[in-house]
């Protein structure tokens, strides 16, 4: 299988990112088991968080988020690996589940040959992230997005130029020509925006990229209401009943990959609609 993600997104018109996997009742996000059910569930591509232990050790983890998953207050980076890897992961009840924290390698092995990973965080540990995607000869099913501050992006020009990347923007045209510039597997960006009249989400700014064969993502999941990333088209105005307005707003704009927390319902609703294949 052939992953390229701009020749993926013209064949299925929109691609569907499934944010940390799909997570719920007692399956947690970031866990092998909920990598399966997006699987299972249609994501071309899966989220993931890493983070690294005391002794470096790449786990599976949204940084900083330890007391929410596992329930216990303490910083993986300040602990050693043969302690992490004893950790169960708390459920969306904050109950202790049977599923462990699982490290990089084995989210990697279960991804294999399956889907685009596109790897969070990877500005933190450029280095190590790097040197395991290589040491499973997964380069080519890599997604890194990062910001676009120039230290950033001499990381990504140093360890990963031969994956494919997108900036995460909030910036224009400036930030776009920049990248191309630079020695870097450039496909194109995920953008951020808090009303419709930012230069990202106009009309004009992503025909530009697209003539340029480069693609732009857009986030319908809502981390924090009070720093919204789509404006008003989220996932939660999808789901309590106008999807129109939500899904359906950012397709009618062309974006090319949505990332969503309702994986099944926002796929659903883009086939019905003729906006997916």
């Amino acid at each position: 299988m052939k992953f390229d993600i701009r020749e993926t997104a013209k064949e299925r018109k929109i691609l569907l990112a499934a944010h940390r996997g799909v997570n719920g009742g007692n399956i947690p996000c970031n866990s092998l088991q909920c990598y399966r059910i997006a699987q299972l569930w249609g994501a071309d591509i899966i989220e993931v968080d890493v983070t690294a232990s005391m002794d470096g050790e790449l786990f599976m983890l949204h940084p900083g988020m330890e007391k929410v998953h596992f329930r216990e207050d303490i910083n993986i980076a300040n602990v050693h690996s043969s302690e992490v890897k004893k950790i169960f992961l708390a459920n969306q009840d904050l109950t202790k589940t049977q599923y462990p924290v699982i490290t990089f390698d084995e989210m990697l092995e279960e991804l294999k040959g399956k889907c685009f990973i596109n790897v969070d965080k990877f500005w933190n540990n450029p280095k190590s992230i790097s040197e395991r995607i290589r040491a499973h000869g997964m380069t080519d099913q890599i997604l890194v997005k990062t910001g676009t501050d120039k230290a950033t992006l001499d990381k990504v020009e140093k360890y990963a130029y031969d994956m494919q990347y997108m900036s995460v923007t909030r910036g224009g045209s400036k930030v776009h020509e920049d990248i191309k510039r630079r020695n870097i597997n450039y496909i194109g960006s995920e953008v951020l925006f808090d009303n419709d009249e930012c230069e990202v989400c106009s009309d004009e700014f992503i025909d530009k990229l697209h003539k340029e064969n480069l693609i732009v993502w857009a986030n319908a999941i809502v981390y924090n209401f009070k720093d919204v990333i789509a404006s008003t088209h989220t996932d939660d105005v999808s789901v309590l009943g106008n999807p129109d307005a939500g899904w359906g707003w950012l397709a009618e704009k062309k974006f090319d990959i949505i990332q969503t927390d309702w994986l099944t319902q926002c796929d659903a609703y883009l086939k019905e609609k003729g906006y997916r294949r």
